[in-house]
């Protein structure tokens, strides 16, 4: 080999590895810094969206049980009742639909509390206890037999 053929050769050397250093990947920091700013923003939707997934929620529950509450009026006229059917005998009677959910949001069961002149359908609300200020209350303001 001549003294030409190896300075070309060890400049082809040089740019390639000019090339590869240019090319390389990312560093574990590099990654991590990502990860992290990625979190931040995943937490910053999580702040905004989760009250206005539980306003949803609420909102979902009161239309349910108000749909529920026209089911048991509607049931209630046509049978000459003033006694609270159960939503089993709602569906049965073709009052609900059998593809209308008869569950809140937070998958239980509304309560039915009918009196003479007043049906109220309650719903235990996202704690799932019964008499919490979370409650939620068809017609609003009514008072329930807890109370």
């Amino acid at each position: 080999m001549s003294m030409k053929q190896t300075l070309g050769s060890r400049q082809a050397l040089v740019q390639r590895l000019r090339r590869l250093r240019r090319a390389r990947g990312v560093t574990l920091f590099e990654v991590l810094i990502v990860v992290a700013i990625l979190a931040m923003v995943a937490g910053g939707v999580a702040v905004f969206a989760l009250p206005r997934f539980q306003d949803a929620q609420k909102k979902t529950a009161e239309a349910g049980a108000r749909t529920i509450r026209m089911a048991v009026q509607q049931w209630q006229a046509a049978n000459n009742e003033t006694s609270c059917p159960t939503i089993s005998q709602l569906i049965q009677d073709k009052q609900l639909d059998t593809g209308q959910n008869t569950n809140d949001p937070w998958g239980q069961a509304y309560n039915l509390q009918c009196t003479e002149d007043e049906v109220t359908v309650i719903s235990n609300g996202a704690d799932k206890k019964k008499g919490g200020k979370d409650d939620i209350v068809v017609p609003k303001g009514a008072t329930t037999a807890a109370e």
